[in-house]
């Protein structure tokens, strides 16, 4: 099974989506083993969008994703990073898709409402981030022998 991270930002908080977003995940039939609601710090948003350094639009990132809290979850199922992503929709909401959260939910190009690691090795990265190894919690649910791979 693959983990990720997932990221309701601030926007998504603001706006009181959190258990709906979730529910989206869920309803997919991916596995909760981490969550919290924190702030980030600027040190931890900064850690977080390095590879985004020197972009025009990254101090206005810090800013936003330091704004206000945020839920961090640690997704788990099969191809979790690529199903997570397809879920998310398009990275600006004007161009996301109905059916997914951000063509749902968002117009903005700027306030996108989510993130979600884009490889295996960046969801690592991420949740070693974001969580102690014990925060990730291994549970059977009734579901994981439909889920499985062959």
């Amino acid at each position: 099974m693959e983990r990720t991270l997932i990221l309701l930002k601030p926007d998504a908080v603001q706006r009181r989506l959190i258990g709906r977003v979730i529910g989206r995940f869920e309803c997919k039939g991916l596995k909760v083993i981490g969550m919290r609601l924190m702030q980030i710090s600027d040190e931890l948003a900064a850690t977080h969008y390095e590879a985004h350094q020197g972009k025009p639009f990254y101090a206005g990132l810090v800013q936003f994703m330091t704004s206000g809290p945020v839920v961090a979850m640690a997704l788990e199922g099969n191809k979790a990073i690529n199903v997570c992503r397809k879920l998310m929709g398009a990275t600006f909401g004007s161009d996301a898709d109905a059916g997914t959260i951000r063509g749902d939910f968002g117009i903005s190009d700027g306030f996108n409402l989510v993130h979600g690691s884009d490889s295996p090795e960046a969801a690592q990265r991420e949740l070693e981030l974001f969580f102690d190894a014990s925060d990730l919690h291994s549970y059977d649910l009734i579901d994981d022998k439909w889920n499985a791979t062959e």
